[in-house]
């Protein structure tokens, strides 16, 4: 007899019957929200016949169809309870699914992929041309099936770089034509301001204000330690015993100095401290994007007169021109890339193997500083199972604890952001190793769970030549 005053049941099997039974309920809703865009690309095509029945069974007007769909959205609208502006936008989006991904279409009926992943995968795919969207879909669906669509993104949009008609930097081109800033009225005597800029440009101010705001923090806390310990403040110091400002208030406040006054001269010392600090912008460029023809002014994909892009370099059908990448994935323009590689005092050159794009080694390789560019370049997000936060949140975790002989090498190392690293460490989760950078995590009922490193920036060449070309360094 089990005493009475013992819960019999073990919590350990509830939560492997809650794990089985919620993914068995999220199957059923992804299968009911696949049949619900079925239905709303049907009352696309309904809105579609209505207009084409209204014109004698000639060739309908653009206003024509819009105004059926019209008609049809708020039909549906107070079914749905919606907006029929919003219904109307999810008829168009759910038919162009259907007509142009079928293989997405299939794999969310069946609840390979949910609503998220589609999302992705049909917003990445929407610039593609209809010869490579088949390949797109395949592999862009094999990509997000067992992953987020956070970390799916990246790699789904990285295929549809590659397959894409024209090249990132003539797009960025157009784009940064559209660049502004603009304020919004918040009430309550606020105001936002948005800027839209370059992505590097937009990170870099990011990080300049961040150090700064750090770096006054820091001299806040050594000003309250002094105060509290009865030494006169510097008068001409940084720090401010009584500033308890949070890290956002003072980015916040920096930013409007800074845009005031051309410098931070209501925080700065007389040394300019804070003025001197200067932004950090981590890119990763593939080699064949630096040996491609500058074509700034050289006639090698060139704006023309009219302000076009005339073509972009290729070899052996894949173009060599490949976007590089910032910290975290974000792809930026061939340009901006090489402008920042050719003011870079020094450069970490990262081997990695010419198929599996697996992380080989650092030059210069010495422990730990070394070590750490190498874990950094292989691990560029949280290695725990659908968490993406970038490289900048993560520790640097023993698979096998350093007190029980865990080396401190690649193969016994791993990125986990700090809310990953304690879970690994107070709770039943575990993870081992399993090679190339491939860990494997097993959750307190069992499930298995592998995470594979993110490939980095690479270029595929489907088809070699006969002859060996000169050698070229992986970066």
């Amino acid at each position: 007899m089990a005493d009475p005053g013992v819960d019999p049941v073990d919590p350990v099997t509830v939560l492997r019957l809650l794990r089985e039974g919620l993914a068995a309920a999220e199957a059923t809703i992804i299968r009911f929200q696949a049949l619900r865009d079925a239905q709303l690309g049907a009352a696309q095509r309904v809105a579609e016949e209505i207009a084409a029945r209204d014109a004698g069974g000639g060739s309908p007007r653009g206003d024509a169809v819009d105004l059926a769909a019209r008609s049809v959205a708020a039909e549906l609208a107070g079914v749905l309870r919606m907006s029929d502006r919003v219904v109307q936008a999810r008829m168009a989006r759910a038919a162009d699914l259907g007509a142009r991904f079928p293989e997405v279409t299939r794999a969310f009926g069946e609840a390979r992929i949910n609503a998220a992943h589609v999302r992705v995968i049909q917003d990445a795919g929407a610039r593609l041309d209809a010869a490579v969207r088949a390949e797109f879909e395949q592999i862009a669906v094999a990509a997000s099936e067992g992953e987020t669509p956070h970390r799916a993104k990246r790699i789904v949009e990285r295929v549809a770089e590659r397959l894409a008609p024209r090249s990132l930097t003539d797009r960025h081109r157009e784009v940064q034509e559209h660049r502004r800033v603009w304020r919004e009225d918040l009430g309550d005597g606020q105001k936002a301001l948005g800027v839209i800029h370059s992505a590097a440009i937009v990170d870099g101010i990011y990080d300049r204000l961040t150090q700064q705001a750090r770096a006054v923090a820091v001299a806040n806390a050594l000003a309250a330690k002094d105060a509290a310990s009865g030494v006169d403040p510097d008068p001409v110091g940084l720090g401010a015993p009584g500033d308890a400002r949070t890290m956002d208030q003072l980015r916040a406040d920096l930013c409007a100095d800074t845009l005031l006054t051309g410098a931070a001269s209501g925080h700065d010392t007389d040394a300019g401290l804070l003025s001197a600090i200067q932004a950090r912008v981590e890119v990763t460029v593939p080699v064949l994007t630096l040996l491609t023809p500058d074509t700034a002014g050289s006639g090698y994909g060139s704006p023309t007169r009219s302000g076009t892009s005339t073509r972009s370099g290729t070899a052996f059908g894949v173009r060599t021109e490949q976007p590089a990448e910032l910290a975290g994935g974000q792809p930026i323009d061939t340009n901006t890339a090489r402008t920042l590689a050719g003011g870079a005092t020094a450069w970490e050159r990262v081997l990695t193997h010419p198929v599996t794009g697996a992380i080989l080694a650092v030059d210069h390789y010495r422990p730990n500083a070394d070590l750490r560019r190498l874990l950094h370049a292989r691990d560029s997000r949280c290695r725990f199972p659908t968490c993406g936060l970038p490289p900048a949140t993560q520790d640097l975790d023993h698979t096998i604890d350093a007190a029980y002989g865990g080396p401190t090498e690649e193969g016994n190392l791993g990125g986990l952001c700090r809310r990953h690293h304690v879970l690994k460490h107070q709770t039943a989760w575990t993870v081992k190793q399993r090679g190339a950078g491939v860990l494997e995590w097993t959750s307190p009922t069992g499930a298995s769970y592998i995470d594979k490193p993110p490939s980095p920036v690479t270029i595929e060449d489907p088809d070699p030549p006969a002859e060996p070309g000169p050698e070229i360094p992986g970066f």
